[in-house]
Formats: C-alpha cells, sequence, structure tokens
C-alpha cells in the first residue's frame, strides 16, 4: 500500500491538521495523526476533542487501508523533506520518502480511537438533518469580523463563543464580552431557524480553514451539539491533487441573553472618517495612555476629533479631520476596544454617539447592514 504526493499539496494540508492535533491530551490517541487509503484518495485527519478535522487529497493510490502516526514526528519531518515529491509506504510501519531522505515512522491500531462524523455535500443527511450553503468569503467574515469581541475569561461562561443566527432574515454572527460588542449580518435567507454558540477557539480554527478556500461555496451544517463544514477543494492545490477538507466543531450549551437592548437606536452625534487616518492616529496617541485602561480622549468639534491621552509616560494629542452631524461632544474609550472595533473596516467609518458615557455604535461609512461594533465609553 502507498501513495506519492507532491510535497506542497502535502505540507498546505499538514499545517491545518498540525493546529488541530495537540502534543499532548489526556487521550494519548489525540496525538496520532489517522492516515487512510482509499482507492482514489489519501485522507489525512485528527481530532483534539473538540475540533475534527479531515483532508481527503485525491491522487491515484494503492491499496487500502486505516493507520495512525505520531503526529508530531511527521509533521516536522514533512517541512523539512528536501523533495518535490513524498512517497508513503504502508505495512507494519509507514515508509516516508522525499529526494535523498527516507526514514521509518511506527503506526498505531486505530482501535479506540474515536469515530468521527462529518457533514456531506450532498445535502443534509444524519447526524446533520439542517445544512445550508454559504459564499466562502461572507463567512469567513461573519467570524473573523466579530472574534476579537468573544471574551478570553472563564467566568464569562457563554460569552466566550461566537453565537450564530440562522433565519429567515439570514445569518448573523454575534460576539461580547460584556463591554463590547460585535455583529455581521448576511442577507441571505436561511432555510431553518436556529441558534448556535460555537468555541472562539473553535472559530479561530474554522477562520484558518476557510481563509486556505479561495472563492466558492461552503457547505455549513448542524447536529446535535455540533457543527460541521464542508468543502470540496482548496485554493493553492498541486495540480495533480485536490484537497476537500471537512470540519467538525462542538457547541456550547446554551445562547447569548438579549443583547439587542444594549444597541443604541439614537445618536445626537454623527462622526465619518477616513478608517486608516483615524486608525493610526488613535493608535500613537494610545501608547501615551494609562496602562490600566488605555484611555483616549475624543473631543469633536466642527470638522475635527482632537484625540489626547495621559499616562506614565507623558501626554500627547492628536487632530484628525471628520465630518460631523450634530452638536460638539467629549467621550473617553478604552483605546484597544475601539481599535479592534475598526479593525475590519477600511475606507469610510461612521462613529454614532448616543452620548458621552452611553454606548456608541460603528458602523462602515456606506452600509448599514453587514458588520457593526457597539463600543462603551469610559467615565469622563
Amino acid at each position: 500500500m502507498k501513495v506519492k504526493v507532491p510535497k506542497t499539496l502535502l505540507t498546505e494540508h499538514v499545517a491545518l491538521l498540525e493546529r488541530v492535533i495537540p502534543t499532548r491530551s489526556s487521550n494519548p490517541l489525540f496525538t496520532y495523526l489517522g492516515l487512510a487509503l482509499t482507492p482514489d484518495a489519501l485522507v489525512l485527519f485528527g481530532t483534539n476533542g473538540e475540533v475534527d478535522l479531515e483532508v481527503r487529497l485525491e491522487l491515484p493510490t494503492e491499496g487500502e487501508g486505516r493507520f495512525l502516526v505520531p503526529a508530531q514526528p511527521f509533521f516536522q519531518l514533512v517541512k523539512s523533506l528536501p523533495g518535490d515529491q513524498v512517497e508513503l509506504g504502508f505495512g507494519a510501519e509507514l515508509s516516508l520518502s522525499s529526494g535523498s531522505f527516507s526514514t521509518r515512522l511506527s503506526l498505531a491500531p486505530d482501535e479506540g480511537y474515536p469515530e468521527l462524523f462529518f457533514p456531506s455535500l450532498e445535502g443534509p443527511a444524519e447526524p446533520y438533518p439542517l445544512q445550508t450553503l454559504l459564499p466562502v468569503e461572507e463567512l469567513l467574515k461573519a467570524l473573523s469580523h466579530v472574534r476579537y469581541a468573544a471574551s478570553n475569561e472563564e467566568y464569562r461562561a457563554i460569552f466566550r463563543g461566537v453565537q450564530l443566527e440562522f433565519s429567515e432574515g439570514g445569518l448573523r454572527s454575534v460576539a461580547s464580552d460584556g463591554y463590547r460588542l460585535a455583529l455581521y449580518r448576511l442577507a441571505k435567507p436561511q432555510p431553518f431557524a436556529k441558534k448556535v454558540v460555537v468555541p472562539a477557539r473553535s472559530v479561530d480554527e474554522m477562520v484558518r480553514v476557510l481563509k486556505g478556500m479561495g472563492e466558492g461555496e461552503v457547505a455549513l451544517a448542524l447536529g446535535p451539539g455540533v457543527l460541521g463544514l464542508a468543502t470540496s477543494g482548496s485554493q493553492g492545490a498541486a495540480a495533480t491533487g485536490k484537497g476537500q477538507l471537512r470540519m467538525a466543531v462542538r457547541l456550547m450549551e446554551g445562547e447569548f441573553p438579549d443583547y439587542e437592548r444594549v444597541i443604541p437606536k439614537e445618536f445626537p452625534l454623527k462622526a465619518a472618517f477616513d478608517v486608516e487616518a483615524f486608525r493610526e492616529a488613535l493608535r500613537r496617541v494610545s501608547v501615551l495612555s494609562d496602562r490600566q485602561n488605555h484611555r483616549v480622549d475624543l473631543l469633536f468639534e466642527e470638522r475635527r476629533v482632537l484625540l489626547s491621552a495621559e499616562g506614565d509616560y507623558g501626554k500627547g494629542q492628536e487632530e484628525v479631520p471628520v465630518r460631523l452631524e450634530g452638536l460638539p461632544l467629549a467621550v473617553a474609550y478604552n483605546a484597544r476596544y475601539l481599535l479592534e472595533a475598526l479593525s475590519p473596516l477600511s475606507g469610510q467609518a461612521v462613529l454614532l454617539l448616543s452620548g458621552p458615557t452611553s454606548p456608541s455604535l460603528v458602523r462602515p461609512g456606506e452600509a448599514a447592514e453587514g458588520y457593526q461594533a457597539v463600543v462603551v465609553p469610559l467615565r469622563v
């Protein structure tokens, strides 16, 4: 039983699995990489108990079988192989050769290895009765644009995840840590109504996989306590093979409390500005901010905003041109929170202020739909 794989193709997909498979685990089998030969493909798979990932490389093969190999030495060897082609041979051991290098790695029986269930690209099926197709680019935005707002604190419980809301009105993603809120709405009607919360760490892995897919659509499927993702191919695969990716992530129990009530509806001041110029000024001034709360004061006046900060290193200020609608207003923010709220934006942005201490809303300059973020000011 053997298969030949272009090194670039193998390296690209092994990198995805390397992020998932742990170096240490209470279940030693989780530290192994799964390798399976089928009549027309080499399949690589692995899990850490929270995220399962499978990569199918369509290649000519000889024989069929399923094996487990110690993941870390395999990953390190693949990245440093000298040749353009990698030959894998399966027997009592795994033989690996490329260019002038060759070695043998011990294989373990797959008895006791957890069964991994992935969604199908052919439509809803057990254990995934609910399925929808989404543009890869839009799903990537829905996850990456809000991920920063998820909490890193254990006591925040459900807020350590990203909530996905499927409905006839579209798909909405939401994240919050109690100090800020990020939302992204994809106005594409969904075939079912459901709310689920994906752990933030699992969202990171989903984003990594989606970034390698390029254009096209991805199947997103829901089952009891699990969300699945499947795609027919990945960008950058060599001409001799195509990678089909399938992923399953465990969901958190529960859903977010009503967050709509913290989103302001009335704004006495609207400030429009160039994102890059404002962001760079905020970044510079924040260097001098207090190290505890990263406070930066913003004074909105006619056709400008004055940013200022003072801390242990001194004080500084910078003026940025803005287009204002409303009365002058002074407000203070945690600079890091405001910078992260602006991070998904480019071109023009709008900051909608509901008051000096009540929540503010960040939006793109033109579209009211899509991304928006709520940032709570510091006390002036």
